[in-house]
C-alpha cells in the first residue's frame, strides 16, 4: 500500500472514531428543512405525502456523488444498472426498472432536469454540476410527471443566480489519476435579473488494465467537460429561468471483464496476470478493441411562474434537448479470433432530438381547497445506425499456438476465414400528449384528501432496415456471432415481408391517477395512505437483430397498482426526523428485458413478460443532537419478484421463472453515517464525515441468473477550512475496507462489470469560495 494511502487512511479512521465519540456540550440544533417540488409546487418535504428522499447539492459533494451512477450512495432504495455504454444503463427503484437496448422503449424510472422529462435513460448520466437539490420520488409518479415514471422519478433542480456576486472553484484529485475541476460565477446583472455560469472538466485513467499487445493501457476511465449558463428573473410576483448547457464525454468504458473460466484454450489466450477465474478480483482484460462511449448533448430550457391573480399562478416549462451517443463495443472478449470462436465488434450511433412543453395553473395552496391542472406535449425523434462485424473460421492455415493450444484464424486467408457483417438503421418517433389535474381538500386542519387524474395519448412508430449478414470481402451471404441470415422484414415463410425493412406503429390512450388521504394529528406528525394507478406507454423491440413479424408486434402498455402508507415525523424540537413508508406495487404487462443467445452471442430481448410484484418498507432517520452534529440512517427492504410470467405460447406450460426475483433488486439495503462540524478555536473549522452502505445479494437477469454477492462499502472524509469557509481542504477515503464487488454478472461470471468503487482509493478536494 502506498505511503500516502496509509497516512490518509489513518487520518480518516481517526476522523470516523472522533465522530463516533463526540461529547461536546449540547447546543441548539435542528434537522435542516428542505423545500421540494415533488408535486410541482414548493413544499417542505415533510408535508409531501410521497415516499421521497431529498438531497442537497452540498450533501452530494460531501458524499462524492458526481453523477447518477453512484446515487445509491445516498438513496438506498435505488440501484444503478451499469451497461457497457451510457445508452444501455438504467436506474432501478424498489427493484423495478426497464433495462433495454431498444430505441423504442421507455425507462421505468423517469429523470426530470429543471422541469424537462428526459427521453432516454442514457441522457441522465451526465455529471451532476451545480445542483441545488436532487429529489428521488419512489413509486409510480405519473399523475403529475407523466412520462417514464411507472417505478419512480429522479428530479434534478439546478442552482441559480444569486443576489450578490459569488465565485467558486472546486478541484479534486483521486488515486488512479482522476482529476476534476469545476468553476462557477454568479451574481446580479440588472434589476431583478441574476445569472450563473458554470464550467467543469474531469478525467480518469480507469480501473481496468488492458494487456493487449503488451500496452497495459488503463481503461474504464473517462474524459468529460461542459458548460452551463442560467439566467433568473424574479420581480417578486413573476419568475423566469432560462438555461443553456453543453456536455461532452469521451469514455473508454465500460469493458466486460472475464472472472470465470472460458475453457483452457481461451483462458490461455487471455493470459491474464493472476489468472482468469478470480471473479470480482479481476482487474485485467485482453481485448483487441477498447469498449468506449462518446456522448455529446446540449439543451435549452425556459420556465416561468406568473401570478395571473391573487390566487392563481400560471407555470410554463419549455425544453429542447439534443443527444448524440456512439458506442464501440468488444463483444467476444478475446484478443483474436480462433477456429470455432469468432470475433464480434459493434459500432453504434444513437441520435435523439426531443421537444416538450408543459403549461399548468395552480391555485393558492393555503386555501382549504386548492388544485393544479395542466397540459403536456412531448415529441422525441430517435435514430440508430449500428454495424456488427465478425471474423470467423472453421479451419485455418495457421499452426496451433503451442502456448495456448488454440489455432488462430488467418486474417489473410479469404477462403477459410469469413468476415460476416451487417448494418442496421432504426428511426423511431414517439409523441405524447396529456392533460392532468390534482386537487386537495382540507376537511379540517388535520385531515385532507387529494385526488388526481391524467389522461395520456401515446403515438409510437418505427422503421428498421437491416440486410442479411454478408461476407465483407465477397458480398456473399454469411453469418456469425450475433449476425443472422434473415432480413429485418423477416422471411415470407415465417410471416415476414421478405424485405430488408420492418415497420410498425401503435397508438394508446390511458387514464391514470392517484388518491391520498392525509392526517396530521400534531404539527410534527403527518400520516398518509395512497393508491396510485401507474402507466408506461407501449414499446417496440427495435434493436440490431430486430426481425419481423415477431419484433414488429407492439409491446403493450405496462400498468401498475400501488398502495402505500407512510408517516413523516419530527421530535424533540426537530432534532429528530423519522420518515417511514410501506408499499406494495403490482405491475401487469411488465416490460422486461432478458438475455437470449443469437448465433452464439448473448443479446437482449424486450417483451411483455407478465405480472411482477414489489413490496416492502423504507425508513429514513436524521438526528441533530447538538449543534454541528448530524447522524443519519436509512433502510430499504423490497421483495421484488415475478408473480406470473406469460406461459409458453407453444406448450402453455408455466414459466419456470415464476416466483423468482427481479434483476438488480437487492432485498435489503441499509446505510449509516454522520457528519460533524466544529470550530478549532478562532483559526479554522473542522469537518468530519463518514458513511457505510450495505447491499444484500441480488441477480443480474431474470430467472435468478447472474448472482451478485452482498457487499458493504465504508467511506469517510476529514476537512478543514478558515472560519468563514472561504477555503476548504478535504481528504477522502473511499471503500476503506477494500471490499470488491460487481455491478453486473452475465454468462456466469464470464462477463463482469467492475465499478471504480470496488477498490480502495484516497483523494483530496480543494474548494475556494468568495461571497
Amino acid at each position: 500500500m502506498p505511503a500516502t494511502t496509509r497516512i490518509a487512511l489513518k487520518t480518516l479512521a481517526l476522523s470516523a472514531s472522533t465522530l463516533a465519540l463526540v461529547t461536546t456540550a449540547p447546543a441548539f440544533a435542528q434537522v435542516e428543512e428542505i423545500v421540494v417540488t415533488a408535486q410541482k409546487v414548493e413544499e417542505n418535504v415533510q408535508d409531501v405525502p410521497i415516499a421521497i428522499t431529498a438531497v442537497s447539492g452540498d450533501r452530494l459533494d460531501q458524499a462524492v456523488v458526481f453523477s447518477l451512477e453512484n446515487i445509491s450512495t445516498v438513496v438506498p432504495s435505488v440501484t444503478f444498472r451499469k451497461g457497457t455504454t451510457s445508452a444501455n444503463s438504467a436506474i432501478v427503484m424498489r427493484g423495478v426498472g426497464t433495462i433495454s437496448f431498444s430505441v423504442a422503449a421507455e425507462p421505468s424510472v423517469s429523470t426530470v432536469v429543471d422541469g424537462v422529462v428526459l427521453s432516454r435513460s442514457g441522457q441522465a448520466f451526465m455529471d451532476l454540476v451545480d445542483i441545488q437539490r436532487l429529489e428521488v420520488l419512489r413509486g409510480p409518479q405519473g399523475t403529475l410527471f407523466g412520462r417514464n415514471a411507472s417505478a419512480g422519478l429522479v428530479n434534478i433542480v439546478s442552482e441559480g443566480g444569486t443576489d450578490d456576486f459569488q465565485a467558486e472553484v472546486n478541484a479534486d484529485w483521486f488515486e488512479g489519476e482522476e482529476y476534476r475541476l469545476r468553476a462557477a460565477l454568479s451574481g446580479p446583472i440588472a434589476e431583478n435579473l441574476t445569472a450563473r455560469l458554470t464550467g467543469f472538466y474531469g478525467s480518469f485513467d480507469g480501473n481496468i488494465t488492458n494487456i493487449n499487445g503488451g500496452t497495459n493501457r488503463k481503461v474504464n476511465g473517462y474524459e468529460r467537460y461542459g458548460v452551463r449558463g442560467i439566467m433568473d428573473y424574479d420581480d417578486g410576483g413573476n419568475r423566469v429561468r432560462l438555461i443553456a448547457d453543453y456536455y461532452k464525454a469521451d469514455d473508454d468504458c465500460c469493458a466486460d471483464v472475464t472472472g470465470a473460466s472460458r475453457g483452457a484454450q481461451q483462458d490461455a489466450e487471455l493470459n491474464l496476470p493472476g489468472g482468469v477465474a478470480i471473479g470480482e478480483k479481476q482487474r485485467f482484460i485482453n481485448h483487441n478493441l477498447v469498449t468506449s462511449t462518446e456522448d455529446e448533448q446540449w439543451s435549452l430550457t425556459g420556465s416561468g411562474d406568473f401570478e395571473i391573480s391573487d390566487t392563481h399562478t400560471l407555470s410554463v416549462v419549455l425544453g429542447y434537448r439534443n443527444w448524440f451517443n456512439r458506442e464501440l463495443r468488444e463483444g467476444d472478449f478475446l484478443p483474436r479470433p480462433l477456429v470455432g470462436v469468432g470475433e464480434l465488434h459493434d459500432d453504434g450511433v444513437v441520435k435523439t432530438e426531443q421537444v416538450s412543453a408543459e403549461i399548468r395553473i395552480a391555485s393558492d395552496q393555503t386555501k382549504p381547497f386548492f388544485y393544479q391542472a395542466g397540459v403536456f406535449a412531448w415529441q422525441s425523434d430517435n435514430s440508430q445506425d449500428f454495424t456488427r462485424r465478425n471474423v470467423t473460421c472453421a479451419s485455418s492455415t495457421l499452426p496451433v499456438d503451442p502456448r495456448t493450444g488454440a489455432r488462430p484464424c488467418n486474417l489473410n486467408d479469404r477462403v477459410n476465414t469469413l468476415f460476416p457483417f451487417a448494418t442496421s438503421r432504426s428511426d423511431v418517433r414517439s409523441v405524447n400528449y396529456a392533460i392532468f389535474s390534482q386537487a386537495t381538500y382540507r376537511f379540517t386542519e388535520q385531515l385532507s384528501l387529494t385526488g388526481g387524474l391524467r389522461y395520456t395519448w401515446d403515438d409510437l412508430e418505427f422503421t428498421h432496415t437491416r440486410a442479411p449478414g454478408a461476407n465483407a470481402t465477397t458480398g456473399l451471404p454469411a453469418t456469425g456471432p450475433g449476425v443472422v441470415a434473415n432480413p429485418a422484414g423477416g422471411l415470407v415463410a415465417s410471416g415476414g415481408n421478405g424485405t430488408n425493412t420492418s415497420r410498425g406503429s401503435t397508438t394508446n390512450g390511458n387514464l391514470s391517477g392517484r388518491a391520498v388521504i392525509q392526517f396530521e394529528p400534531t404539527e410534527d406528525i403527518m400520516l398518509y395512505g395512497s393508491y396510485t394507478r401507474g402507466y408506461k406507454g407501449p414499446a417496440f423491440n427495435v434493436f440490431f437483430n430486430h426481425t419481423a413479424p415477431n419484433n414488429a408486434r407492439p409491446i403493450d402498455e405496462e400498468l401498475s397498482d400501488s398502495f402505500e402508507i407512510g408517516a413523516k415525523t419530527q421530535f424533540l424540537d426537530n432534532r429528530v426526523q423519522l420518515n417511514v413508508a410501506a408499499f406494495t406495487v403490482t405491475y401487469d404487462g411488465f416490460q422486461a428485458n432478458n438475455f437470449i443467445v443469437v448465433n452464439g452471442a448473448t443479446v437482449s430481448n424486450l417483451t411483455n413478460a407478465g405480472t411482477v410484484k414489489s413490496e416492502g418498507f423504507e425508513a429514513d432517520l436524521l438526528v441533530a443532537p447538538i449543534d454541528g452534529l448530524n447522524l443519519r440512517a436509512s433502510a430499504a427492504y423490497a421483495d421484488a419478484r415475478v408473480k406470473e410470467f406469460n406461459p409458453n405460447p407453444l406448450t402453455n406450460a408455466p414459466d419456470a421463472r415464476n416466483g423468482t426475483r427481479l434483476p438488480l433488486a437487492p432485498e435489503f439495503v441499509w446505510t449509516l453515517g454522520g457528519d460533524y462540524t466544529t470550530d478549532l478555536g478562532d483559526a479554522a473549522r473542522l469537518y468530519l464525515n463518514t458513511d457505510f452502505r450495505h447491499t444484500s445479494s441480488q441477480f443480474s437477469d431474470l430467472g435468478n441468473a447472474g448472482p451478485i454477492d452482498s457487499y458493504g462499502i465504508w467511506n469517510a472524509s476529514v476537512g478543514v477550512s478558515d472560519p468563514e469557509d472561504k477555503y476548504r481542504l478535504t481528504f477522502h477515503a473511499r471503500n476503506i475496507a477494500d471490499v470488491g464487488y460487481v455491478l453486473l454478472n452475465v454468462e456466469n461470471g464470464r462477463r463482469l462489470q467492475i465499478p471504480r468503487d470496488a477498490d480502495r482509493y484516497v483523494g483530496v478536494s480543494l474548494r475556494i469560495r468568495t461571497r
